[in-house]
């Protein structure tokens, strides 16, 4: 390919004219003010396995998903395909062909965060994002993290980022520092090749580093996904809360930015049909079990776990 892919070219995928301009579209995202060996997302008691979608077009969204995050098929039906990396399910797509797209006034997805492996990694993706010319919502520095903002076809958001090294995050109080800055995308093009598309598959580290959902009230949010699940809070605010185990900077967080006030989810519209969990033994599931009971949340016995809803209708599963 001749072509080099550049600042400006990226920019013009993502709509925007300055690199602030990207940055702020991540802080909406994120909803934060301005301001390799095996990754630590995947390595605390608990952390999320994979995101199962209920999509119209499946042909046309299991496309995007292989061209734009170069995710594998590993299994594949005329109403069901599930994709990953490296044979590790990280994706399921369900078909709805008559579903109504979900509003995203809704409770549900606000975007599922698969996590490069490396920085490396993440630049190979970007420009690889460029090559195949796929919208760009926004970019942002997390301080903990990098990330780059995108939506599918169907509206659902997806971050794509590469963490920075768990030894440099500032934590106050038990809380982590986050923020959104403008995006080095200069530093992170000089570790790939910006002349050619040198990104043919997904690398076969990438997991979903965490999960970000629309929620209709905090306070339900923390006390089902904290209280009752047993998430540590990271980082919270009025209209956000960010949780994780083993000090992550976030496996789940949660918004009202424009859900505030939703009600039950309606299980007809396209979006998020579940997530799972992976917990690191029985122990830990038995534990979990009991003290989900013990909040009056009713847990459904799946192969390898438990399943259980949240206050707005979308399935938990934690699988051991």
């Amino acid at each position: 390919m001749s072509s080099t892919f550049t600042r400006r070219t990226l920019l013009r995928l993502a709509g925007a004219a300055t690199l602030s301009a990207a940055a702020a579209a991540a802080a909406r995202a994120e909803g934060i003010a301005p301001g390799t060996t095996r990754m630590f997302a995947v390595t605390t008691p608990v952390h999320v396995r994979d995101v199962t979608l209920r999509v119209r077009d499946l042909a046309n969204m299991t496309g995007y998903y292989r061209l734009v995050l170069g995710l594998e098929v590993l299994s594949q039906s005329d109403e069901v395909v599930e994709l990953g990396a490296d044979g590790k399910l990280l994706l399921t797509l369900e078909k709805h062909a008559d579903a109504a797209l979900e509003p995203r006034t809704a409770a549900g997805l606000y975007h599922t965060a698969f996590l490069m492996p490396s920085r490396e990694d993440l630049a190979r993706w970007l420009v690889h994002a460029a090559a195949v010319q796929a919208p760009i919502t926004g970019f942002a520095d997390h301080l903990v993290s990098e990330a780059i903002y995108l939506d599918d076809p169907e509206g659902n958001g997806i971050e794509v980022y590469s963490d920075r090294p768990e030894s440099g995050w500032l934590w106050v109080a038990g809380r982590v520092a986050m923020g959104s800055e403008p995006l080095d995308i200069d530093g992170i093009l000089a570790l790939a090749n910006t002349e050619r598309d040198e990104y043919m598959a997904a690398p076969a580290g990438l997991c979903v580093g965490h999960i970000h959902l629309r929620a209709g009230n905090i306070d339900a949010a923390t006390a089902f996904y904290g209280a009752a699940l047993g998430l540590d809070v990271t980082s919270a605010r009025a209209d956000a809360v960010f949780l994780s185990s083993g000090r992550y900077h976030h496996h789940v967080a949660l918004n009202t930015w424009e859900s505030r006030g939703a009600g039950q989810r309606d299980a007809t519209t396209t979006g998020l049909a579940r997530f799972s969990l992976t917990l690191a033994d029985a122990d830990l599931l038995a534990s979990r079990r009991e003290q989900l009971g013990a909040a009056g949340h009713a847990a459904r016995e799946i192969d390898g776990g438990i399943a259980i809803i949240d206050p707005w209708g979308t399935e938990v599963r934690l699988v051991v």
